[in-house]
């Protein structure tokens, strides 16, 4: 059972992402029935921490708080991406999980994890903006660049920000059930769980600048409601299929097909946020031909509904 909670700061951390692990395992709830919990911040580079945000942290405890942790906390911070990481945090990080307990990253705080060898064969999961670099530091790591959190074994990573909240519910999820997890998340006016992953979040980027395949690329994007094959994409680029092809894989790392229907998804999307259009018209506009197909694909990439989306990320509706 879950009794013993500890975050561990550097130096440059984020305010928020410490607020979220403060606010799900920090706080005397005991009058409403819910668990209390052993609660400590700790720092790993001296007794006074400056927040990414211009103020300072202090009355923090030591690293040694860290051998009584059944959880250890990671949030992000503004430097955790590419430093040096003190020895000792390295070395009670993995001490705490070869003794059976489980650490917890929000967002760029995965990568402190991965300096201690703890992703190495793990799935794992970071804000969309890191994911590549984050892949390529901790090679053995199976970075899962699509989903809001991961939870492998004794470690559990989360992506950007508020992923972090749903990453900490689930924990409690498992150690206490779901009707705890349900009335923490009340108590902090957010859902118990979230359908979906962080592919839905990731912004829609202008066609990629190649050089063979550039062209192409320009010309799927204005016409993303068309049909068109390898072969004449390839006939476009004075190319054979098969040539056409490899070179795309090349440039762009992806095949044709997916390169257009990720567009035609990220179409829909925009469409969703800004427009009154109906789902059968998006559809049509984006190439999907019709609302159950970009409902088949919308759930396959995005892992959620072209109405759920719309719900969430539409603005307020404007009144004429």
């Amino acid at each position: 059972m879950l009794r013993n909670v500890a975050v561990v700061l550097l130096d440059g951390v984020h305010p928020f992402e410490l607020g979220v692990l403060c606010e799900v395992f920090g706080l005397d709830r005991s009058a409403q029935g819910l668990p209390v919990y052993d609660f400590a911040v700790v720092s790993a580079e001296g007794p006074v921490l400056r927040t990414h945000a211009g103020f300072t942290i202090s009355a923090l405890q030591g690293l040694d708080r860290l051998k009584e942790a059944d959880l250890i906390c990671v949030p992000a911070g503004d430097t955790y991406v590419v430093r040096d990481y003190p020895p000792e945090l390295l070395d009670a990080l993995r001490r705490a999980v070869n003794r059976g307990a489980r650490v917890l990253s929000v967002c760029a705080g995965v990568f402190t994890l991965g300096a201690a060898g703890l992703l190495d064969g793990r799935r794992c999961a970071t804000h969309w903006m890191h994911s590549a670099e984050l892949a390529e530091a901790y090679p053995l790591a199976d970075v899962q660049p699509d989903v809001l959190y991961v939870d492998d074994g004794p470690v559990v990573t989360s992506a950007g920000t508020a992923a972090g909240i749903d990453a900490c519910l689930h924990v409690v999820r498992q150690e206490h059930g779901p009707e705890v997890a349900n009335a923490i998340a009340r108590r902090m006016v957010v859902p118990p769980h979230r359908d979906g992953g962080q592919a839905q979040f990731i912004e829609r980027p202008l066609p990629t600048a190649c050089d063979t395949v550039g062209g192409v690329l320009a010309w799927m994007e204005r016409h993303l409601d068309s049909e068109m094959t390898v072969e004449q994409l390839a006939e476009r680029a004075h190319m054979s299929p098969r040539t056409f092809a490899r070179r795309f894989q090349q440039e762009t790392g992806t095949t044709p097909y997916r390169w257009l229907l990720r567009q035609r998804v990220l179409l829909a999307q925009e469409l969703l946020e800004g427009t009154d259009e109906t789902v059968d018209a998006i559809a049509g506009r984006s190439g999907f031909g019709n609302a159950a197909g970009l409902r088949h694909h919308f759930l396959r990439t995005l892992g959620t509904t072209p109405n759920v989306y719309r719900r969430t990320f539409r603005g307020p509706t404007r009144v004429a």
